[in-house]
Formats: C-alpha cells, sequence, structure tokens
C-alpha cells in the first residue's frame, strides 16, 4: 500500500499577506512493489492558507479559495 505525505516544495514571500509562507504538496508515494513509479501530486496548499481565507476577499488557488490565480507561478 502507499503512503501519503505532505512536503514542501518552497518558501517564499507572498505578496498579497506580506509574509513568508511555505508552499507544500500532498504526495502519494507508490508502494514497495512497484518502486519504479513516481510520486503523484493530490493536493497543494500554503502555511498561511487558513489565516488568509479568514479575510474578506478570495486570495489565492494555494489557499484554495481562488482556483484561477497563482501568484508564485
Amino acid at each position: 500500500m502507499g503512503q501519503r505525505t505532505w512536503v514542501r516544495q518552497k518558501t517564499i514571500v507572498c505578496e498579497r499577506t506580506g509574509r513568508d509562507v511555505a508552499l507544500e504538496v500532498e504526495v502519494a508515494l507508490p508502494a514497495e512493489v512497484l518502486p519504479d513509479q513516481a510520486p503523484r501530486v493530490l493536493a497543494h496548499r500554503c502555511s498561511y492558507g487558513v489565516s488568509c481565507n479568514s479575510l474578506d476577499r478570495p486570495m489565492c488557488s494555494w489557499a484554495g479559495s481562488l482556483p484561477g490565480y497563482d501568484p508564485f507561478a
């Protein structure tokens, strides 16, 4: 059976919040039976996303509130 884990992709400064944030991705690691298979990305999140979503406007796709806008792309 495979394993799911959150991996830090990079740490950057978010222009909308003015803070250092960590961008993380949830990956599904392959089972030992299939070691040659690459990990699959299941989801992504920002370390400041919960606080960011409590503000009065949608922020970005990393916070999960504005899917069409990725400020770090």
